[in-house]
């Protein structure tokens, strides 16, 4: 149930992703507007992560999801019916800020688990996580190609309606022991991050990976919609379905962080996000290599970015029951950070250099995690 909960909520940050064309077009937005769409939402979903999922450490946490939830219905209702930039981007903003919601199950599903099967748990709930991220692209393009941008946004905040009804009928009470004012709470954050140097390394390698991650999901749309590959809408979502075979790493990697192999397959992770780029540099011709290529490096990536994430996930849920709260938020929003410059930077990359130039990058970051990687000699 929760993972199923947590796809449905996550998918909200994606859908505009592959939308970005129409809206844009039918808006009346200027290519830099249209660019801060996807940015946006990322920041508010960093933004919540910082001041709103530390707050499960603190107040019972089927209430929390349940506000929450409102913030992201009322800004879904809002892009479905606005006509002006302003109000779109506002309300993309809060969409992220949101859908934060899904860092509050997560944590909460480690807190109903047994210790000896809290990866396990996690992974599950994960790849509920994962699967809705791979999803919302094609389903997201699938609709607009058979009515309007707009019904994607209209048909979330319905099936948000149907998630806060269903978690109202089914999540457990859980309060927090912790008695401390909100002020406290959010000011323990730097302290939490000097204190515990694994969730500054766990958090340094995933915004690596998802800055990679972000960015070739941004740029690659435009790329296979470009003359090179001359891919319509709904032929951009077959290709986003691939990555969804990526989200099979999460239960995987839970698995093997409960045995004490987090580090040596985080290795594995960074690897194999390495060779995802190089594998579409072996034709760039827009032939049907070259898509094939583009699938390959999908589910890679994708599988490597998800194993890695659950495994820190793992090492950083095993700090402190306390705090487990504030330490996933802040590990979330470190790497989400890196999943905005990876967006930001792909879209300016691939206007001044194209595809080449956008992947050495996409590369570039997942070497540089595994260099830091290589430094570390601790066992996690």
């Amino acid at each position: 149930m929760l993972a199923t909960a947590v796809g449905l909520i996550v998918a909200n940050l994606y859908y505009a992703q592959p939308l970005v064309g129409p809206i844009s077009k039918q808006l009346h937005m200027s290519s830099e507007s249209a660019g801060m769409i996807v940015t946006l939402t990322q920041i508010g979903y960093g933004i919540g992560l910082l001041f709103i999922v530390p707050l499960a450490d603190l107040m019972e946490n089927r209430t929390l999801v349940i506000r929450v939830l409102i913030i992201a219905l009322l800004a879904l209702l809002v892009c479905t019916f606005t006509e002006t930039p302003v109000w779109f981007l506002s309300a993309a903003w809060l969409i992220g800020l949101g859908s934060v919601a899904v860092q509050i199950l997560v944590p909460y599903s480690a807190h109903l688990a047994p210790p000896h099967m809290r990866g396990q748990v996690v992974g599950n709930v994960m790849s509920g996580l994962m699967i809705g991220i791979m999803f919302a692209r094609p389903v997201a393009s699938f609709i607009a190609s058979i009515g309007s941008w707009r019904w994607t946004f209209g048909l979330s905040a319905m099936v948000m309606v149907a998630v806060m009804l269903l978690l109202r009928k089914t999540m457990p009470v859980r309060q927090p022991v912790t008695k401390i004012t909100y002020f406290k709470l959010i000011s323990s954050l730097p302290s939490l991050v000097r204190r515990y140097p694994l969730l500054r390394r766990r958090a340094l390698y995933q915004a690596c990976l998802f800055g990679s991650f972000s960015l070739f999901w941004t740029v690659s749309p435009l790329l296979l919609a470009s003359p090179l590959f001359g891919l319509s809408q709904v032929g951009i979502a077959l290709f986003a379905l691939a990555g969804v075979a990526g989200a099979v790493a999460a239960p995987v990697s839970g698995r093997v962080a409960d045995r004490g192999l987090g580090k040596p397959f985080s290795y594995v992770a960074m690897i194999i996000a390495i060779c995802s780029y190089l594998i579409t540099w072996l034709d760039q011709s827009g032939s049907w290599l070259s898509l094939a290529a583009m699938v390959t490096a999908a589910i890679m990536l994708d599988f490597s970015v998800t194993l890695n994430l659950v495994i820190g996930q793992r090492a950083i849920y095993g700090l402190s029951d306390e705090f487990r709260s504030r330490l996933n938020g802040i590990y979330m929003a470190t790497f989400f950070t890196g999943g905005a410059i990876g967006s930001a930077v792909g879209v300016w990359a691939y206007a001044h250099g194209g595809w080449q130039v956008a992947s050495y990058i996409g590369l570039g970051m997942p070497a540089l995690a595994l260099l830091f990687l290589f430094s570390d000699r601790t066992d996690t």
